[in-house]
């Protein structure tokens, strides 16, 4: 019985106590959400409950503030990304079509040589490889022995003669360029003057100045800038007419005897791709 009536008043007790807790908290709601003026022991409450929310609600309004701010810069470093990846692509873009436009421009040039060379065949060719070491001096192309290559062929691009062929093998050759200072490799030339023609020997290429040295002019000969150079026909290799450069400095020897010209080329030797090979008629 009495282990019953204990059972009992616990009961009652619990009952009581959620009774007052109910009353309590309806009471503080009422006065945490009512218009009216409030006592000064309502107001204490109020302030009361308030402080507690605050300090129980800030550490999750926190948490919560830090992911969407996590979650913000996520997904701005995700669109950052994209960007940047849009970007870069586009660089691409734009360098590839800088790069194809140059190709087809000197592929033009090839194409439309003047017809000066009549009695040469020409063959078509693609630089295939330079060695970094040896950049002014050679290129290899992808025609040999069994498109008809030989040694000494000349070879030109659109702005003019580059070098000629110095080796073969049945699918591809070597050019030596007019920048490689061989000393085997002088030129006859002539520059139009007026209605006359000077003539000189191309010597070297100064590779400072980025011209050509061209000697062998006498001094008593008036000579202009910007006059053209183009190779004479003398010799076994090189044809008539194909253009050198034009004349961008005057100069004397040592002794006063003789002009030196500075001969400046459009060609970039830097950027060489397409090349044109001669090939004589009765070869």
């Amino acid at each position: 019985m009495k282990k019953r009536k204990k059972k009992v008043n616990k009961n009652k007790v619990l009952t009581i106590i959620l009774i007052i807790l109910f009353i309590i908290i309806g009471c503080i709601t009422n006065i945490v959400l009512t218009n009216r003026n409030l006592t000064i022991f309502e107001k204490t409450i109020k302030d009361s409950v308030l402080t507690v929310q605050k300090v129980i609600t800030y550490p999750f309004d926190f948490i919560i503030d830090k992911i969407k701010e996590s979650k913000e810069k996520n997904k701005m470093y995700d669109e950052y990304e994209k960007l940047k990846q849009q970007l870069e692509d586009s660089k691409n873009y734009i360098t590839e079509n800088e790069e194809l436009k140059k190709q087809i421009e000197e592929m033009k040039k090839i194409l439309d040589l003047n017809n000066v060379l009549s009695s040469y065949e020409s063959i078509n060719a693609t630089v295939i490889s330079r060695d970094l070491s040896y950049w002014s001096d050679n290129i290899t192309i992808d025609k040999g022995e069994k498109d008809g290559i030989h040694i000494n062929m000349p070879v030109i691009v659109g702005e003019g003669l580059i070098g000629k062929i110095v080796k073969t093998s049945t699918y591809n050759s070597t050019v030596r360029l007019l920048t490689s200072n061989n000393s085997n490799d002088k030129i006859s030339v002539k520059i139009k003057n007026g209605s006359e023609y000077i003539y000189g020997i191309l010597t070297k290429y100064d590779s400072k100045t980025k011209h050509y040295i061209i000697e062998g002019i006498s001094q008593n000969i008036e000579i202009n800038d910007d006059l053209i150079v183009t190779t004479t026909g003398m010799g076994d290799i090189y044809p008539a007419g194909i253009v050198i450069g034009t004349v961008k400095g005057i100069s004397t020897d040592n002794f006063d005897l003789s002009k030196i010209l500075e001969v400046e080329t459009n060609i970039n030797f830097d950027s060489i791709n397409y090349v044109k090979i001669l090939k004589r008629g009765d070869l």
